[in-house]
């Protein structure tokens, strides 16, 4: 006799209220994805493309800078909720929804992932999928390892930019650049 398993599917409002144990989740097309916490190297480049990102979207009041990776509620059932490390919504999007308490209903504009000394690459592109599938119109890949930057405007337009270079926010962020020097400085 053959025996059926079935995975319980886990929904966005039930991420949202679990009990913090400590580790990172996402849900990826209802299944929940234990992250461990990133390392400090993780830390202070999000923190420093955070500082660079906020001070520019605050003086020209583009929109709002999300950090301490949020939620963004990108697919409904099964429920998609992907937490990049930094990610900015445009101000006529903040306005549009409004405040909100619970994971944000869209893609942002902008989503950052900062690779961890765990993450594999492989996941790394999906989630460049994910986010590219669901509307954020720049995802930008910070590789500590070989201390690169890949910013993915679309699945097949992207562009790796080494300490030489610097990152544009483009159409995405008018205005924003951060020299790649800058992202990987000690």
């Amino acid at each position: 006799m053959a025996t059926i398993t079935t995975r319980r599917m886990t929904t966005a409002e039930e991420l949202m209220t679990m009990p913090d144990d400590g580790y990172r989740y996402e849900l990826v097309r209802g299944e929940l994805r234990k992250m461990p916490p990133a390392g400090g190297e993780h830390g202070w480049i999000a923190a420093d493309i955070v500082g660079s990102l906020v001070t520019h979207v605050k003086a020209n009041n583009l929109g709002k800078v999300y950090t301490a990776e949020p939620g963004f509620w990108i697919e409904r059932d099964p429920d998609h909720v992907r937490a990049p490390d930094v990610a900015f919504v445009r101000r006529e999007r903040v306005e549009s929804i409004g405040r909100t308490t619970a994971y944000w209903p869209e893609a942002p504009d902008l989503a950052v992932e900062v690779i961890s000394p765990n993450d594999r690459y492989t996941e790394v592109d999906e989630k460049v999928a994910d986010w590219l599938a669901a509307g954020t119109r720049m995802v930008v890949v910070v590789n500590p390892r070989n201390r690169s930057v890949k910013a993915h405007r679309s699945p097949t337009d992207a562009v790796t930019l080494t300490i030489e270079d610097t990152l544009d926010g483009g159409d995405v962020v008018p205005g924003w650049q951060m020299p790649i020097a800058d992202i990987f400085a000690d």
